[in-house]
Parts: structure tokens; C-alpha cells; sequence
């Protein structure tokens, strides 16, 4: 697979459709009482917005030579991969509770009904909150890619942003494991040089390495990566490429300085000649 045209580092549709809205399939809709769902949702993630002052937009990158740069989430199997081990979490927890409330029942019937609606709360708002909470973690995980950086960013309390240019890339390797496998995604580590430095390590990004999650076509987005590596050529982010710089630029106190030397040598010359003379 290419990595766009040449001089441009477009990225195809295809390479970066992981998890945009845009890309839904239909039979991904939520219908019916996942609608109201949605809505729900929507309405709290409004407010946890506002709140936290998260950004609801996704992180920017400069465009370089015309360069769009592209973002994307996980893919939505990734979402449904999150709530597996949510609702293997909320029904364990859950069995717990029940087998508490049900073993104060039988010591003790009236003070069982009396915590009856205090088990209940118990069981289902955390579940609620962690429900909320899986989807926070999709909607504020982001991975934005130009012709020269790739930038991942996620945290809702605290966002963390996690950029590497592709020149520092040294090697893209894809993994996952036996229940990814079952939802059909994989995760993307690339590796850079330089060491991991100290506090910056987080979920998806540690020191000299960002790890994407949740990606369904990884070996189109290991080549795209791996062939904007081998077109880049600048010396930091947002800089052109050598090939498409238009030359070299004097600063006035460089062409001041060869203006005098020039001189000089020029002086220099006349004497020689004259005391030949």
C-alpha cells in the first residue's frame, strides 16, 4: 500500500477509517433503546465537557505542501471491546453485592428489606458511572496523522498529548491478543529513538513509544506510517521537507560578514599587485 502521492503524504481513505463517526455502518446504528442511550450520553458528555474543559474537537497538526492532516478514533469495535470488560466487571461486582444482601436476609429478614434499596444503589450507579465512563475513554481518545507527525491524545481529568515525527520513527510493529482477535482489531506500537523519559508514561503513549489502539486495517496504517518515515526530511514539526524548500536563506549579518571579507581579500589583492609593481 502507498502512503498517498507522491510529495503529499496523503493517507488513503481506507488507511484511516478505523473509528471516524463518518464511517459507521448502518448496522452500527443504535436503535431503540440504544438510541435513548445515545441521547443520554450525549447529554452527559455536554456536560462533562464543560466541566472539565475537555476539547471536543481533535488535536491539531500543521498542514505541510497542501497536507491535510487526517484524525480518527478506534474503531467502534474497540468501544464494544471496552464494554466486555465492563460488564464483566459490573456483573461480578454485582453477584457480590446480591450474595451479601442475600446472606443478611436470611440472618435477618427486617434489616434485609431495610437494605434492600441501599444494595440496589449500590449495584447499579456505579455501573452507571463506569458505563459513562467507558465511553468518555473512546470519544476523548484521538490520532491525528500528517504527511510528518503522528499525534495521539486522550484524558478527560487530565488530557495528555503524545507527538512523534516520522523522521525519529525507528520501527512500527502491530500486536494483539486472543479476545482482540475476536473483536477483529489490533494494537499499533512505533517505536522512536531517544529514551523514555521520566512522567511520561501513560496508557497509550510511554516515552519513546505511542501505541494505538483499537485498529481494524494495521497493516495499511504500519505502511502509511512507514512510508511517510522514508519521505520526511525535515528537522521538526511543521517544517518543510529539504526536497520542497526553495532555497537557502541568507540573514543580513552572514551577507554583511562576506561583503566585508570580500573586501578585504579584495584589498588585499591591490596591495600584492601594486608592491609587485
Amino acid at each position: 500500500m502507498s502512503g498517498g502521492d507522491s510529495g503529499r503524504g496523503d493517507a488513503p481513505e481506507s488507511a484511516l477509517r478505523s473509528g471516524s463517526a463518518e464511517h459507521l455502518e448502518a448496522a452500527d446504528r443504535p436503535v431503540g433503546i440504544e438510541r435513548a442511550a445515545e441521547w443520554v450520553y450525549g447529554g452527559v458528555w455536554w456536560w462533562v465537557a464543560n466541566l472539565f474543559k475537555v476539547p471536543q474537537r481533535p488535536p491539531a497538526l500543521p498542514s505541510v505542501s497542501g497536507d491535510t492532516p487526517r484524525s480518527f478514533h478506534p474503531s467502534r469495535s474497540f468501544l464494544r471491546y471496552l464494554k466486555l470488560y465492563f460488564w464483566i466487571a459490573a456483573i461480578a461486582i454485582d453477584v457480590l453485592i446480591f450474595a451479601v444482601w442475600l446472606g443478611v436476609v436470611l440472618a435477618n429478614q427486617n434489616l434485609g428489606i431495610v437494605l434492600t434499596i441501599p444494595a440496589l444503589a449500590l449495584a447499579i450507579l456505579p455501573d452507571i458511572v463506569a458505563y459513562v465512563a467507558v465511553h468518555l475513554k473512546y470519544d476523548t481518545l484521538w490520532y491525528v496523522m500528517n504527511a510528518r507527525s503522528l499525534r495521539c491524545r486522550r484524558g478527560i481529568w487530565t488530557v495528555i498529548e503524545h507527538t512523534i515525527t516520522f523522521e525519529n520513527v525507528q520501527n512500527v510493529h502491530i500486536r494483539r491478543g486472543p479476545v482482540q482477535y475476536f473483536f477483529g482489531i489490533w494494537t499499533i506500537v512505533v517505536e522512536t529513538a531517544g529514551a523514555a523519559e521520566p512522567g511520561e508514561a501513560s496508557h497509550y503513549a510511554v516515552g519513546n513509544k505511542a501505541i494505538m489502539e483499537g485498529i481494524e486495517n494495521p497493516a495499511e496504517i504500519r505502511d502509511l506510517i512507514m512510508e511517510r518515515v522514508r519521505r520526511s526530511r525535515g528537522t521538526g514539526i511543521g517544517e518543510l521537507p529539504a526536497e520542497e524548500r526553495s532555497g537557502t536563506t541568507w540573514r543580513p549579518e552572514l551577507v554583511r560578514a562576506l561583503e566585508e571579507i570580500r573586501d578585504e581579500v579584495r584589498a588585499l589583492a591591490a596591495a600584492s599587485a601594486h608592491d609587485e609593481r
